[in-house]
């Protein structure tokens, strides 16, 4: 008898996935400073976390199965209809949702190189291949992702900005795209950092999805405070929300979270703040430690990547950064990109001790 009769096996391919490797993380009580998970650096909004705790006496209630109230809220910020929005626990959720439904054996999903390491996992647990489609200057190339369309594409993954790059496509860019594919291939659009970008020639996608039949823009509080209550969001044709919504989980986002998204979604002057906060130390970073040694590409995200002149002068940056208490993000195991880091946007404190440990470690002049 073999061994595969004597336990459960996974379906095919399940075990050759490469696992999501998060940010590392100081130990428990240790004063390290967090700087791989592009988390907040401002916390959550006031309000978001008034409204997490105003029900904490009623845990025993199951929350309301759509996230009325957090799809209200969305659409009533966003000017958007709430009937074709889709909340889930964490964009991630919703992800994998979309590749359930739109992918399956013999299919493709195209990807820009250096695109979310998620899409990949997502794409092969549901049957598919995954096509990495050449970057130029780290940033997406639309005329490579459309050649790269053959007729087994059904889905194209675009994080726009991407993560771990930072770069990003402007609407005419992420249009030109979406007019060069067929109308049966589904273009999701990854706004994660939207909340963050300064660019002028930027839009989420929310308006070519009232456009199109096969447009989805998926977003995320996870970047704006609320990364441990895990809500995401998704907003795209009816005919795709129906599919979503007939294998999402019946309570897919607690009620905490659905309170504190819809919260934390008015509280628009907080966003702003947040906005503001990063883009002076995300523009600060990147001129201090931009020199001939390093080279940090241009972000519109709550983080930089950071590139040195090889892997090894990586790895000792990662190290001393460590050994000082701030933990920033490698990205060759996982991204590809053995000579960078991305680094989030956090304090003040955080980001002249950045620049101070790198540039006395690669000497910036």
């Amino acid at each position: 008898m073999s061994d595969d009769r004597l336990r459960p096996v996974p379906q095919p391919g399940i075990l050759d996935i490469a696992p999501y490797v998060p940010g590392k993380s100081g130990a428990p009580g240790s004063k390290s400073i967090k700087l791989s998970s592009n988390e907040s650096p401002l916390g959550a909004s006031p309000k978001a976390i008034e409204a997490f705790r105003s029900v904490a006496d009623h845990l025993e209630i199951y929350p309301e199965g759509s996230s009325k109230i957090l799809r209200e809220a969305l659409a009533e910020v966003h000017g958007l209809d709430a009937a074709r929005i889709v909340c889930g626990n964490g964009s991630d959720d919703l992800l994998h949702l979309i590749a359930q439904c739109y992918l399956g054996d013999g299919d493709e999903a195209l990807m820009n190189q250096y695109g979310f390491s998620v899409y990949p996992i997502i794409t092969r647990a549901a049957g598919a291949s995954i096509v990495l489609v050449d970057e130029t200057d780290y940033t997406a190339d639309v005329d490579a992702l459309l050649a790269a369309v053959t007729d087994k594409t059904k889905i194209i993954w675009l994080a726009n900005p991407n993560n771990p790059t930072g770069t990003y496509l402007s609407d005419a860019e992420v249009r030109r795209l979406h007019a060069g594919l067929r109308p049966d291939i589904l273009l999701v659009i990854d706004s994660a950092y939207a909340e963050y970008v300064t660019a002028a020639d930027y839009t989420v996608g929310s308006d070519l999805v009232a456009e199109a039949e096969n447009v989805v823009m998926v977003r995320t509080f996870s970047k704006m405070g609320l990364a441990a209550a895990r809500i995401g969001w998704m907003v795209g044709p009816p005919h795709v929300v129906d599919a979503i919504n007939r294998i999402r989980g019946p309570f897919n986002v607690n009620l905490p979270a659905q309170l504190a998204g819809a919260a934390a979604t008015r509280d628009v002057e907080f966003t702003a703040r947040l906005k503001e906060f990063n883009a002076e130390w995300r523009d600060w970073i990147t001129t201090e430690l931009t020199s001939n040694h390093i080279y940090v590409v241009p972000s519109q995200a709550n983080f930089v990547l950071v590139l040195f002149p090889d892997a090894e002068h990586a790895a000792l940056a990662f190290e001393t950064l460590m050994e000082r208490g701030l933990i920033v993000r490698e990205v060759g195991k996982s991204y590809g990109i053995p000579h960078g880091l991305r680094i989030s946007i956090g304090s003040e404190q955080a980001m002249r001790g950045v620049v101070g440990i790198l540039k006395a470690l690669v000497q910036i002049s």
